[in-house]
């Protein structure tokens, strides 16, 4: 069972998911916050897998808490969950943390397939929410930086890259590209040493802050 905790300082939201994930046999939410502050509250005591966590809270912020939490060594994986599709928010929240992105009109399945991403120590980013993040990368000054690393990532490799970034596993990067797995995870292994990142997740917030999937 993958216990999760809800943090959204709107009522009908928390009902209306706590309701869908309730349909699920191995997803079960443990607790509520309704603001940034009880969030720091209850996270710490109640350990769930997998945080579901809303961007914009009043008192304090998604990002603050994301930066509270993992400042306190407190911060399990966070999906976060938001109803503006604001490239600069998601931006935020990587850097703070966040391990998965997505709308709140998101599908019950596709929110399954998040959680159960994150609880797997995976990534889970909408493509719309990718989207999104790349016209914020384009606007930023740093989107032309590190072009010589960018100019080294061969095609194949930038195909896994914006895979990576939208979530997938290694295994589900092979069949879609029709790949062995094991070439998959030399694709892998060759972008985290060009893009001097030690892990997935590092390796796509990087990909995305050098704008290299443009």
């Amino acid at each position: 069972m993958i216990r999760v905790v809800l943090v959204d300082d709107q009522m009908l939201v928390r009902q209306g998911v706590r309701g869908l994930l309730e349909l699920l046999p191995d997803i079960e939410v443990v607790g509520e916050a309704s603001d940034g502050e009880e969030a720091l509250e209850k996270v710490p005591e109640l350990k769930p897998d997998v945080l579901l966590l809303d961007i914009r809270m009043p008192r304090l912020s998604g990002i603050a808490v994301l930066e509270a939490l993992r400042e306190a060594n407190a911060l399990p994986p966070t999906l976060v969950l938001t109803t503006f599709d604001d490239g600069e928010a998601a931006i935020a929240a990587i850097k703070a943390g966040a391990k998965g992105l997505m709308l709140k009109d998101v599908s019950l399945e596709d929110l399954a397939q998040a959680i159960r991403a994150l609880a797997d120590n995976k990534t889970a980013f909408q493509p719309a929410m990718t989207e999104s993040l790349m016209a914020a990368i384009r606007r930023s000054p740093s989107a032309s930086s590190d072009n010589h690393v960018a100019e080294a990532l061969t095609v194949r490799e930038r195909e896994v890259l914006h895979l990576i970034c939208a979530g997938y596993s290694n295994k589900e990067i092979a069949d879609l590209l029709a790949l062995a797995e094991g070439t998959v995870k030399n694709h892998v292994s060759n972008l985290l040493l060009k893009l001097d990142a030690r892990d997935r997740t590092r390796a796509a917030l990087k990909a995305l802050q050098q704008g290299h999937l443009g």
